[in-house]
């Protein structure tokens, strides 16, 4: 059984309003087949396309022949965004066991739908305590050896390390004021 839920149809843009126009006034802007254009945002970028994409058994792309329309609208704002660096069994000892600092390491799968629910916690919390802690993620699947010998046997778990010793375990998807929590004692 197959749903569609909703589809959205936007219209390509013919005239780009200028930098001087305010949102409301460059949304009036009428391409030339008398349709509105969107408004121009500092954040997004139209980028055009050199991949060939798939749809069904129709082919879009330089190569395929078929006219693809416009270009991608790429989010600049992903640039800046600080990923949790992941760690393996190889950088394990240097980075957590012999940090100066306290280090905070995720135990996840790239299967978890609650590690995803915490990913942002985390996210967030290496931003807020950046020079005071230290963030790491660990795929269970990835490295097993560490997962074993810590004895992870649920995910996320999240385990905050100081001097190399091991000193709170926290399981599950819990409420980023729970982590604040863990983490204020051991600052």
């Amino acid at each position: 059984m197959a749903t569609v839920l909703e589809s959205l149809a936007v219209p390509r843009c013919y005239a780009l309003p200028s930098n001087t126009l305010s949102p409301v006034a460059a949304s009036s802007i009428s391409s030339p087949s008398g349709r509105r254009s969107l408004p121009q945002f500092s954040g997004l970028k139209l980028r055009p396309t050199q991949v060939t994409r798939s749809l069904g058994s129709v082919s879009y792309g330089p190569s395929s022949g078929v006219a693809r329309r416009g270009g991608l609208v790429v989010c600049e704002a992903q640039k800046t965004a600080v990923e949790v660096p992941a760690i393996t069994a190889a950088s394990w000892k240097s980075l957590v066991l012999e940090s100066d600092s306290p280090v905070l390491v995720e135990f996840w799968a790239p299967w978890c739908g609650p590690c995803r629910m915490i990913h942002p916690i985390i996210d967030d919390l290496s931003k807020q305590y950046a020079g005071k802690l230290k963030c790491y993620k660990v795929n269970t699947d990835e490295s097993p050896t560490i997962a074993t010998e810590y004895g992870i046997r649920s995910i996320p778990t999240v385990i905050i390390f100081k001097s190399g010793e091991k000193k709170e375990a926290i399981i599950g998807a819990v409420p980023k004021s729970t982590l604040t929590t863990s983490i204020e004692k051991f600052l």
